[in-house]
């Protein structure tokens, strides 16, 4: 029950990304080899800067999160953090400095805790996104695309 709910939320978690102003973004369905091992629930991209949501469905895990070598060392993707839990799950004062909350509500996500106005998503960042870590998962669905004979579709036509 929780695997199927982490899931849903994953995916939830990236339309919620491509809704909100990040044309780009992937649910955890997609695996890339980053140097980190990093594998995000969500990660989306706009105009230089980058989203990762991270869906916590039970509270053990959410506090096991904390533990992650890219939370201990600092080298995590996204310039903005966020989790996404179903509402109640996290409190404000249990969220690590810098990030955010997103809550679910049977079908709704919620805005909770950190979310900001368009004008701030470049100024206000409150980390450094793990850039290589990017550029190398952005590499790897590109890749991908490549291999399945896609890549030619985004040249005009002549």
């Amino acid at each position: 029950m929780a695997g199927k709910l982490h899931d849903e939320l994953c995916q939830k978690a990236a339309r919620f990304l491509m809704n909100n102003g990040f044309s780009v973004a992937f649910d955890d369905r997609f695996k890339a080899a980053t140097s980190s091992g990093e594998n995000p629930d969500a990660l989306g991209f706009r105009n230089g800067v980058s989203c990762l949501i991270e869906v916590k469905v039970s509270r053990a895990d959410f506090l096991a999160d904390k533990n992650k070598r890219v939370r201990k060392d600092g080298i995590g993707m996204g310039d903005w953090r966020f989790y996404l839990a179903p509402k109640g799950l996290i409190k404000m004062s249990d969220l690590p400095k810098g990030w955010g909350l997103l809550e679910s509500n049977n079908r709704r996500i919620s805005k909770t805790i950190g979310w900001p106005p368009n004008t701030q998503w470049h100024s206000q960042a409150p980390f450094t996104g793990n850039k290589q870590n990017e550029v190398d998962y952005l590499y790897s669905a590109l890749r991908r695309l490549k291999i399945a004979g896609h890549l030619n579709d985004v040249y005009p036509v002549k």
